[in-house]
């Protein structure tokens, strides 16, 4: 396994997803200024928020919530499946319907079930049967254009909803958060894109360590955006197995499967610890002390810290180092990051 063979990487990545990696700060920036630029829609007295959002659109919105949740007084849940939530009537609700594609079944369906609610609905969308039928019924759309790998679009998605909810008053003005947030991801891509070797590479370290194992990363409440996140790029790019855990729930019942320890099965995992100056003293606390018991039971372990100042700092510096981490445990893996054969076959069976 050699990390710094970067023909290697040329061969392996068929679509150069790692040229998206690297411009996910700029990305970011092209999606807040976006979105404040395009039409905003008139809504009043807004009591629920609904975003109705599958794979990465919804991890997009998961990391809107944690962005905002000091500061939004209406309840906002994220929503993944058919159909709404009982409570999701009238024009007091908000249905934001968020598709990459604008094709996705469930968002569809979410959709209508929106229309038929009477609910305000909003799309953000690249296009797609989504974007038709607002169209068709004069529902406000925020199209933009990606014409890469979904995963890789994750700001854009962010970007357009947190512009959204700005404009729209339901949150403090975030501009000067998120420009930390973009020069803070840019500082740390200076140690850890292709060109720097793996003995000065924290991303290539990390995924050297996760080869022939099942990681699991264990994050806060603030940073279960980012651990699901993580583990759904290893499974997306690196082709292999990961789960996350959440940070206080994880100590009531996570830590308790210390008791009865599978010393071979050990040997073959990983638990990644995120940590940022934004959480919580009492998780800190926890976290710190769920990683010593993990390690007095011989299980491997190791921690990882957010930078910046805010929390949407603290997010993406983490976002796009787990990119670079899932995108090196699939050149270690001898993956292409980019291939989607398994979804695509699934979505043939259905």
């Amino acid at each position: 396994m050699n990390l710094d063979n970067l023909e290697l990487f040329k061969q392996l990545d068929t679509q150069n997803l790692i040229a998206e990696i690297d411009a996910l700060p700029d990305q970011l920036q092209s999606a807040w200024d976006l979105g404040a630029t395009l039409p905003l829609p008139d809504f009043s007295n807004i009591q629920n928020i609904v975003i109705a959002a599958m794979g990465d659109s919804a991890h997009a919105a998961d990391l809107v919530s944690a962005s905002v949740f000091s500061n939004i007084s209406q309840p906002l849940i994220i929503h993944r499946d058919y159909g709404l939530p009982a409570f999701a009537r009238g024009k007091n609700t908000l249905v934001i319907c968020c598709s990459h594609s604008g094709n996705s079944e469930e968002m569809l369906d979410a959709f209508e079930s929106a229309v038929k609610n009477d609910c305000s609905i909003f799309v953000i969308s690249t296009g797609g049967e989504l974007a038709k039928r607002a169209s068709v019924k004069n529902i406000s759309v925020w199209n933009f254009e990606y014409k890469g790998i979904d995963t890789a679009a994750i700001a854009f998605p962010f970007g357009l909803l947190l512009a959204l909810f700005s404009r729209l008053g339901l949150i403090p003005d975030p501009a000067k958060d998120v420009a930390e947030a973009i020069a803070m991801m840019k500082r740390s891509q200076q140690h850890i894109v292709v060109d720097v070797i793996s003995a000065k590479n924290p991303a290539k370290r990390y995924a050297g360590q996760l080869v022939g194992r099942w990681v699991t990363f264990v994050g806060t409440e603030n940073l279960a955006p980012v651990a699901r996140r993580w583990k759904t790029q290893i499974n997306q790019l690196a082709k292999a197995g990961a789960n996350f855990e959440i940070i206080p729930d994880a100590t009531h019942n996570t830590l308790s499967a210390t008791l009865n320890p599978n010393p071979t099965l050990n040997a073959h995992t990983m638990t990644l610890f995120m940590r940022a100056p934004s959480d919580h003293p009492r998780n800190r606390l926890r976290s710190d002390l769920m990683r010593q018991t993990f390690m007095l039971e011989g299980l491997n372990t190791d921690v990882i810290d957010a930078r910046g100042e805010s929390i949407i700092a603290h997010l993406w510096t983490l976002i796009i180092f787990g990119d670079y981490m899932a995108y090196y445990l699939a050149m270690a893996y001898g993956a292409d990051p980019a291939d989607e054969y398994a979804f695509l076959n699934f979505k043939k069976s259905l």
